[in-house]
């Protein structure tokens, strides 16, 4: 297990990244505290993908890369005793607010989602939605999630489709088009800038590669969604169109169990 002392480069550049951004993603903290559970940057609602049991009472949740919290505060209101962690504090300021306006408690815990310092078999359920879905190494967050899970617990996470990551500009803010501009086959760690500076470091794999990747971890598949725009237009959302978010999946979900 990697020294939790020791961070990547990229944890320490993510966690720039996002200390530094961490005030543009305050509204949409405050809007997610507010609703029911909406996913991914299309909003769809948990009633069409059902990510969540509906009863978590006495559940033990783990965020893994929680950001402002709001998916936490979704599980604590179906009654889960939610712990976050994220890399940056910058965001955790944020969440620790709005838990207390809120009067929702979580536990919130400084630090990067690839070493957890819980002990094994601490959760019964563990989640992401573009937390370490996308910012961590999978190759070491997959197993930091199955070590933290009972036998049998699940694990949920929501990130970028490797297609969009295929045919995304890592030189500029433009939305994908239909040009692949990365390789399939060895996609994994994905480093990107942007004109106004911004760097940061993404990870994706190869469909066949997660699949792998799961069953040499000891997770069995569940359910899998690929997610689409519920309409076509011009609109850009992050880094995609509605229209080409129409055609091809820009994001993906796993639902995976941890095998008994």
């Amino acid at each position: 297990m990697p020294d939790p002392n020791e961070l990547p480069d990229y944890v320490l550049r993510n966690r720039v990244l996002w200390d530094t951004s961490a005030p543009d993603w305050v509204s949409s903290g405050e809007r997610g505290w507010r609703q029911e559970p909406r996913w991914g940057i299309w909003q769809i609602p948990e009633s069409e993908l059902g990510l969540l049991p509906d009863d978590m009472s006495g559940m033990r949740s783990i965020e893994l890369g929680c950001g402002t919290g709001y998916v936490s505060c979704w599980l604590a209101r179906r009654g889960a005793r939610p712990v976050g962690i994220d890399n940056s504090e910058a965001q955790l300021a944020t969440a620790t607010r709005l838990a207390a306006e809120h009067e929702i408690e979580i536990e919130l815990i400084h630090g990067n989602a690839e070493t957890v310092p819980k002990a094994d078999g601490s959760f019964d359920f563990a989640i992401s939605e573009y937390g370490a879905a996308i910012w961590a190494d999978p190759y070491l967050w997959i197993p930091e999630a199955w070590r933290l899970l009972v036998p049998g617990g699940e694990l949920v996470f929501l990130g970028n489709h490797p297609l969009a990551s295929l045919c995304q500009d890592l030189q500029s803010d433009a939305p994908v088009d239909r040009t692949l501009r990365q390789a399939w086959f060895g996609m994994h760690r994905i480093d990107w800038s942007e004109p106004d500076g911004s760097t940061g470091t993404e990870f994706n794999l190869p469909t066949g590669e997660w699949w792998r990747l799961f069953d040499r971890v000891g997770f069995d598949v569940v359910d899998y969604h690929e997610l689409r725009s519920p309409q076509g237009g011009s609109e850009v959302k992050f880094y995609t169109t509605a229209d080409w978010a129409r055609s091809y999946p820009t994001e993906q979900v796993w639902k995976l169990r941890k095998r008994g």
